[in-house]
């Protein structure tokens, strides 16, 4: 590709921090064509944020660039980015490139207004008046299709949702028309609607503003979906790349080869999720052992002739919203809205819908973490609503929780080993501490971690296995059943492969009933016998899981199944 079609082009750029052995980028090559998109796949720790932060110039401190070189091709000039100033820097930030950061949350500031926030880059970056900036950056949450733009205008992070602060971060990112924009996984962790509107939006405003994209993701479905060519990254290095669809046709290393195969597939059922690290070790993985109908089937007949375990009768749990000045609620929000379902001994039961549908919510009130406004939950004949303490405490043994957000679920003060003790102590689980330690350890080998693993901090950790610490506490009390709280949601696919495998293999070994909390609709298939989809804090419909998905009933089921990345 000659010079005059590229924006940007990186040749042999390595990087080593500090006093590490190894490169953290060994010898990256990349060219981004203008007008076009490129994908930057690969598993955290594989160097794609690393590459989009050399580009911007804001590697952190005890990084260092060994060699290489960032050329950015002006109209009339071009430029190695390595070597320009920090205020030539500020200048080329927003105005010719700009970036969506991977959590808008943690992005955007806290204690400023959203529209302030994007104010602040078109003041810096432009000679507008106050009224032609207010009103321009009114116009570009229209453009992003925020709605009531105005208002969010005033509104601070925390007062909208997840995919509205994305569209805010994006209209940050375009508001001075950069001509490359890097997206840092912007649709992680987003519902699956939510990730194709803001797809669907990058592509509409990249044929707007004829704007290059780098996109990084671990994804390939959500990459299959915008990406003109694919670059792909291990350990630092880059392993493969291509034309999308080539790429994805007919990869030809073993690594790609593994991404592709760790998200659950469509149409069938394996009984283990394949692992990059299956691919990597032997090349080829043949020996999948698909579940067949039948055997479905026979598994169903079995758990579905028993009594249901937990029967949930028209569930509500409300939050106010507006009080009086005499603390009274005036305005509330019903997010579990006269919910019903009963749950099976040995079953893993699915939830699914969108942010705000209640799915959380639910799961929570079943455990006495949030106040049930009205209904019941009746388990062994006795509603738990009406628990005392010591009911609840008793509970509690039987049914836990696996938390979202490893990292802020486990308390950073304590180490892993304390963590795990701390739970048999309150429970007042076996007697002395030597018995307790002798559990922890067992515990954590169960999940596939080590006895080393005792004394180290939740911040020493990588994000599976941080998920693995989160496991081990909920089993350390042996539970029944386990609430999974959108527990693989943030996780690499490959990563994310190995921890449904060992919740599949915890639950068979320890007859464990699972409710599965998931955006992820793919996750959730593979996972789930039968399926409940909320919306709106109401149920949309019950059933087989494989039914739902190849008839499903309701229309907002059907727009869920259609927003699948890839599909």
């Amino acid at each position: 590709m000659s010079e005059n079609q590229l924006i940007l082009s990186i040749k042999k750029l390595s990087i080593r921090f500090d006093n590490s052995p190894t490169k953290a980028l060994d010898n990256i090559n990349i060219d981004i064509a203008k007008g076009k998109t490129l994908g930057l796949v690969g598993e955290s720790g594989s160097g794609k944020s690393l590459t989009s932060l050399s580009i911007m110039g804001i590697l952190p401190y005890n990084a260092n660039v060994v060699e290489g070189e960032i050329q950015y091709f002006f109209e009339d000039r071009t430029q190695n980015l390595l070597q320009i100033s920090e205020k030539e820097y500020r200048a080329l930030r927003g105005n010719n490139i700009s970036m969506i950061f991977q959590e808008p949350m943690t992005s955007l500031n806290p204690v400023i207004t959203c529209g302030e926030q994007v104010y602040e880059i078109l003041k810096q970056h432009s000679s507008f008046s106050d009224n032609q900036i207010k009103n321009k950056v009114i116009n570009l949450f229209e453009e992003v299709k925020l709605p009531r733009p105005e208002k969010i205008y005033k509104q601070y992070p925390y007062e909208i949702s997840g995919g509205q602060k994305q569209r805010v971060m994006i209209a940050m990112a375009i508001a001075c028309n950069p001509d490359l924009l890097i997206a840092d996984e912007p649709t992680t962790a987003l519902d699956v609607t939510v990730q194709k509107e803001i797809l669907l939006l990058l592509k509409d405003l990249q044929a707007k503003y004829q704007m290059s994209i780098l996109f990084i993701t671990h994804d390939f479905g959500v990459v299959k979906d915008i990406a003109d060519e694919i670059v792909v990254m291990f350990k630092g290095e880059i392993v493969e790349k291509g034309k999308t669809k080539d790429l994805l046709q007919n990869p030809q290393h073993n690594y790609t080869k593994g991404l592709l195969a760790s998200r659950p597939p469509k149409d069938t059922r394996p009984s283990k999720l394949i692992t990059v690290s299956s691919f990597l070790k032997n090349g080829e993985v043949t020996d999948v052992q698909l579940i067949t109908k039948a055997e479905r089937l026979t598994y169903h007949k079995k758990i579905y002739a028993q009594e249901p375990a937990l029967i949930v009768k028209d569930l509500q749990t409300s939050f106010a919203l507006k009080k009086n000045i005499w603390g009274k609620t005036t305005q509330e929000l019903k997010a579990v809205n006269h919910v019903s379902f009963d749950l099976y001994k040995g079953e893993t039961l699915g939830l699914v819908g969108e942010s705000g549908c209640g799915k959380t919510t639910l799961g929570r009130t079943l455990l006495g973490l949030e106040k049930a406004k009205a209904g019941e939950v009746i388990y062994q004949g006795k509603n738990i609503l009406s628990f005392s303490r010591s009911e609840m405490l008793a509970f509690r043994k039987k049914f836990q929780i696996i938390f979202q957000d490893p990292y802020s679920s486990l308390n950073p003060k304590l180490t892993t080993g304390a963590i795990l003790m701390e739970v048999l102590k309150v429970h007042n689980v076996l007697n002395t501490k030597k018995e307790r330690w002798k559990r922890t350890i067992e515990l954590l080998e169960r999940v596939g971690l080590e006895e080393k693993h005792f004394n180290h901090y939740p911040h020493e950790f990588s994000g599976g296995q941080r998920q693995r610490i989160g496991i081990a506490r909920a089993l350390a009390l042996q539970p029944e059943y386990i609430i999974c709280d959108e527990s693989v949601s943030a996780l690499d696919v490959s990563v994310q492969a190995q921890v449904l495998n060992l919740l599949n293999d915890l639950k068979k070994e320890f007859n464990l009933t699972y409710i599965f909390i998931s955006h992820d609709l793919l996750v959730v298939k593979y996972m789930s016998d039968r399926l409940v989809v909320m919306n709106k804090g109401v149920v949309e419909e019950i059933g087989d899981t494989d039914e739902i998905y190849e008839n499903p009933q309701s229309l907002y089921t059907q727009k869920l199944i259609d927003s699948i990345p890839g599909k």
